[in-house]
């Protein structure tokens, strides 16, 4: 797996070439990504929770990885993430478990 740093820097880059490549269409969307996940009537910690369960039953490990880190930044407690975790794996199913494998350790390497 690749390091936080390098996950970061990359979908950094990434973020970067999309946003110089993006039409008017395209750009909307990632502005209203960028939206969804503001403060409102639910909390930060709240939102950034819910995008790790759609991800993980998606399973799309960078949106993953991007959710655990903003739940680390944002000082989700880890038993919090255990119960997103489950939450994700009764919705997704057992096709989730390598997935969530993968969180796991994610998760822990950010926290270490």
């Amino acid at each position: 797996m690749k390091s936080i740093e390098a996950f970061l820097q990359e979908r950094e880059n990434l973020n970067q070439e999309m946003q110089n490549f993006a039409g008017k269409q395209m750009q909307r969307f990632l502005s209203l990504d960028n939206q969804v996940y503001r403060k409102g009537n639910l909390d930060r910690q709240t939102k950034e929770m819910l995008g790790l369960v759609a991800s993980l039953v998606l399973r799309c490990d960078d949106c993953i990885r991007y959710h655990l880190h903003q739940c680390c930044k944002l000082k989700v407690e880890e038993a919090a993430i255990e119960e997103v975790l489950s939450i994700a794996l009764v919705v997704g199913g057992s096709i989730t478990i390598p997935h969530i494998r993968r969180a796991i350790n994610f998760w822990q390497n950010l926290v270490e």
